[in-house]
């Protein structure tokens, strides 16, 4: 396979101000310091705490918001050195999907309007042609032709979700982003949007980088698992080797979390102590050591980089 998206040392610092004005007195580093690629028609997962970085992470990789630093490579070419029409060109082939379906719609547009939009703006398709692809792609996510005229108040949550990933579509993308895009919907949607997600995939040859809180959903749809801690990545790995063998002490409390059925299966439960740092006033060395049960001397003073261990396992730990 080849390289669709490489990430190189992104950051993404945001300041804070004292007073509203003046230089900044010190930085939330949201996002720091992040390396990984992504395969053609791969599906890369991105797991983590609230706040640890995941969703500006994926933002960022799409320019939504601007980059502090590193470099992220799109079939080959540098997104940093775009501008203008230049960058809206090529962001019609990396598209997103928002957690809330609800709030990324527009209350005051039709759905066929909404889904019009980016195919007039990057100059798609006009008239005719642009309604006959916008009820080709409603009756691709599992809607109807007669949803065209209905407004988004209208629709379930599930429903609501569907027409984000038929925006997200309609433009032919070769790489979708989705945010969180079921963790706002009951469990038996949840299920529904997810073989969706997976059909479309294979009929339209997608790469998603799909960011959740969840375990059970990232191993379900993922061929590869990020492990995301205080805006760093401490462990990579593909899905069956992390959750058969997870190296990092993060990976393995979360991973002893997740509620297990089989009572055959007794994994120990970790529980973390204190809790998450600020990313404003992160620790020295190793984030994650003043939680860390394993931690030694050298986690306080040296901050761990991310390397490989196994065939294809990545970590960010003294212990290896």
């Amino acid at each position: 396979m080849s390289t669709l998206l490489e990430v190189k040392g992104l950051k993404k610092y945001f300041p804070i101000h004292k007073g509203g004005f003046g230089k900044p007195q010190s930085f939330v580093k949201a996002v720091d310091e992040v390396s990984f690629d992504i395969q053609v028609g791969e599906t890369l997962g991105i797991v983590g705490e609230s706040g640890c970085g995941k969703s500006t992470t994926g933002r960022t990789i799409l320019h939504l918001t601007d980059p502090t630093g590193g470099v992220v490579m799109f079939q080959g070419q540098n997104l940093s050195t775009l501008k203008g029409k230049e960058l809206r060109a090529m962001r019609r082939h990396m598209q997103i999907v928002f957690q809330d379906p609800y709030s990324s719609l527009n209350p005051r547009m039709t759905i066929g309007d909404t889904l019009e939009e980016p195919l007039k703006l990057h100059g798609i398709a006009t008239g005719a042609e642009c309604r006959d692809r916008v009820k080709d792609i409603l009756e691709v996510v599992g809607l109807s032709n007669y949803h065209y005229h209905r407004y988004p108040h209208e629709f379930s949550g599930g429903q609501r979700q569907r027409i984000g990933i038929a925006r997200a579509l309609i433009t032919n993308p070769k790489l979708i982003v989705a945010d969180e895009p079921v963790s706002a919907l009951d469990v038996s949607i949840q299920s529904q949007i997810l073989n969706l997600l997976r059909d479309l995939q294979d009929q339209f040859k997608l790469t998603y980088m799909f960011i959740s809180h969840d375990l059970s959903v990232v191993r379900h749809i993922s061929d590869r698992i990020a492990v995301m801690y205080l805006g760093r990545i401490v462990e990579l790995s593909t899905k069956h080797a992390l959750y058969d063998n997870p190296l990092h002490p993060y990976t393995q409390a979360l991973l002893s979390a997740v509620p297990n059925p089989d009572k055959r299966l007794n994994r120990e439960r970790i529980v973390l102590l204190g809790d998450v740092p600020s990313p404003a006033n992160p620790p020295s060395g190793c984030s994650f050591h003043t939680r860390c049960r394993a931690c030694m001397d050298i986690c306080k003073i040296e901050r761990p980089e991310l390397k490989p261990i196994a065939a294809g396992q990545y970590v960010a730990c003294h212990l290896y």
